[in-house]
This record gives structure tokens, sequence and C-alpha cells, in this order.
């Protein structure tokens, strides 16, 4: 069994074709960036706009970083 035939805490990422941490992990996305993916990728099946607030903050720490 693989750990993408399960989901902890809900299914919001169970119908996706590609699974967010395989596209995350192959293309060896840093942090910052990964969490903005994770976020905009979810937010219309769990957490709505404060999914879209979490991708923004993250994405000013990575402007902060420039």
């Amino acid at each position: 069994m693989s750990a993408n035939d399960t989901q902890v805490g809900g299914d919001h990422y169970r119908d996706k074709k590609i699974q967010t941490w395989d596209y995350i992990v192959q293309n060896e996305i840093p942090y910052l960036e990964a969490c903005v993916i994770k976020y905009v990728s979810r937010w219309r099946d769990k957490g709505g706009v404060e999914d879209l607030r979490k991708a923004q903050h993250y994405l000013e720490k990575l402007i902060e970083g420039l």
C-alpha cells in the first residue's frame, strides 16, 4: 500500500490527478514555495479563503527573503 492510497484528515487531495506532494518532491520545490502550492491547490476543497490567506502569508515570507 502506498501513502497515496490513504489520506489523514480528509480527502481534499485524493481527487487530484497529480498528488500535490508528488509534484512538489519530483520538482524539488523548496519549503515556502511548496506551502504556497499546497494551499492554493486545496482551497476550494478544504479551507476556502483562509487557505488563500495562508498561501499569501507564505508568499510574503518568500518575498522577504529576496
